[in-house]
């Protein structure tokens, strides 16, 4: 077998890579119980890849797992601070998967490594955040053809995709993982919750409990992290356009208050609604000295970096690994984190494996899916089929020792008919 391609880091680091992605597979049983099955049978055999994500240990079990169903795979990084460089050498040394990631690759690197991940011509994609597909649709227009289907990890891929599908421009069907129940559910509130608090607090060592934490966007992702700033100590203050969510928050006991309100009086600022300069000079210039900023959306925009580098005049200093320091006129200080990019992935070590184990699972079946139906399927942004959402419910709560109730044949006809009433 010849040399895989690939352009990491250092291959010397595979072995506290292969230890960490065994760590997280401890974790992930589910997706597991599927790598198993997918060794076996081969439903990829034949197969090219292209996989666009962070490359994390639990990413890693991904990857082993599409391999093991027959793929051959190429992954490359979705962000460029969340390449995790130890898992990314022993996927190409111990699994033979090629991979193109290096932490803080450059954004010309970040570019050149997408390209590299399509060489070949996939036959699928596997995108987070919407990247891979919008190079092949700009600049390798000649590999659309051959794409069969692909997949999407985040909403703001989905919203990309949806987009592109109703201007009539995409060329092939994407399943949106995100939308899985047993996704957006529990790995963007339960994950984005813990993790991002988890980057936050790696990146400053401050004490949480009675700052005002001021989130912006309440998807499933703020409300995650809402409910794990409260239970730090936080004074929760949530910013949204969407009243019915809005109303949500105020239901669940927080504050809610346009930005320029909440920009007077926050501690920590954390955008997490997909769009930009949710963050604006206009906020900036009311913080308050010492204010914290960071992101936890897909995409660095959030936060208008180039507005406050102006406002700062070049009076920027980095005091610890993740933080920036801006000095604006007048002595005002304001700490940008992770250069506003993912903090959850930029400081720390991403969602934890067990809840990922539910996300990739649901990116290996709709592979699987994919492989067997999407030449059948519409160009557009497809749900991920019900019955895969509640196979991976059902060995969740398996490999947790957790039984439920089931209808008895009774139930099942009263609930069927429309004749038995009061």
């Amino acid at each position: 077998m010849g040399a895989i391609p690939s352009d990491v880091k250092d291959t010397g680091l595979a072995a506290r890579g292969r230890t960490r992605i065994e760590w997280a597979d401890s974790q992930m049983p589910v997706l597991r119980t599927i790598r198993e099955r997918f060794a076996r049978e081969k439903p990829l055999k034949g197969l090219r890849l292209a996989a666009c994500l962070h490359v994390t240990s639990e990413t890693g079990n991904l990857a082993r797992t599409l391999a093991a169903g027959g793929a051959e795979v190429r992954l490359c990084a979705s962000n460029p601070l969340s390449t995790q460089d130890d898992v990314a050498a022993s996927l190409v040394k111990h699994d033979g998967i090629a991979v193109f990631a290096i932490k803080g690759e450059d954004n010309e690197t970040y570019y050149r490594h997408i390209l590299q991940a399509l060489d070949g011509g996939p036959h699928m994609t596997m995108d987070d955040g919407a990247d891979l597909v919008s190079v092949l649709h700009s600049r390798q227009r000649e590999l659309l053809p051959g794409i069969i289907g692909g997949t999407e990890e985040t909403t703001t891929g989905v919203v990309r995709l949806t987009s592109m599908a109703k201007e009539g421009v995409l060329a092939y069907p994407i399943i949106a993982v995100n939308d899985a129940m047993t996704k957006h559910f529990f790995d963007n509130r339960y994950g984005t919750g813990q993790s991002t608090l988890d980057g936050i607090i790696r990146a400053t060592n401050l004490l949480i409990a009675g700052l005002k934490v001021v989130i912006g966007g309440y998807g499933w992702c703020g409300r995650g992290v809402a409910l794990r700033a409260r239970g730090l100590g936080a004074h929760v203050i949530v910013t949204e356009i969407d009243p019915v969510k809005a109303l949500e928050a105020v239901l669940d006991g927080y504050q809610v208050m346009p930005m320029e309100e909440a920009a007077r009086i926050g501690d920590i600022f954390i955008t997490l609604t997909g769009n930009k300069h949710v963050l604006a000079r206009r906020h900036f210039e009311a913080m308050k000295d010492g204010a914290v900023l960071a992101n936890s959306g897909h995409f660095n925009v959030e936060i208008d970096i180039p507005a406050l580098e102006d406002l700062a005049g070049g009076r920027k200093e980095r005091l610890r690994d993740y933080v920036d320091q801006y000095t604006l006129p007048g002595g005002r200080r304001i700490n940008l984190l992770g250069e506003g990019r993912l903090i959850n992935l930029a400081a720390a070590e991403g969602h934890p494996a067990a809840v990922m184990d539910m996300s990739f699972a649901n990116q290996a079946l709709s592979a699987e899916y994919l492989a067997r139906e999407g030449k059948g399927l519409k160009k557009r942004v497809h749900p991920v089929p019900p019955d895969i959402d509640r196979e991976i419910a059902r060995l969740k709560l398996q490999t947790m020792g957790m039984r439920i109730d089931s209808l008895s044949g009774e139930q099942q006809a009263y609930l069927s008919s429309w004749s038995e009433g009061t």
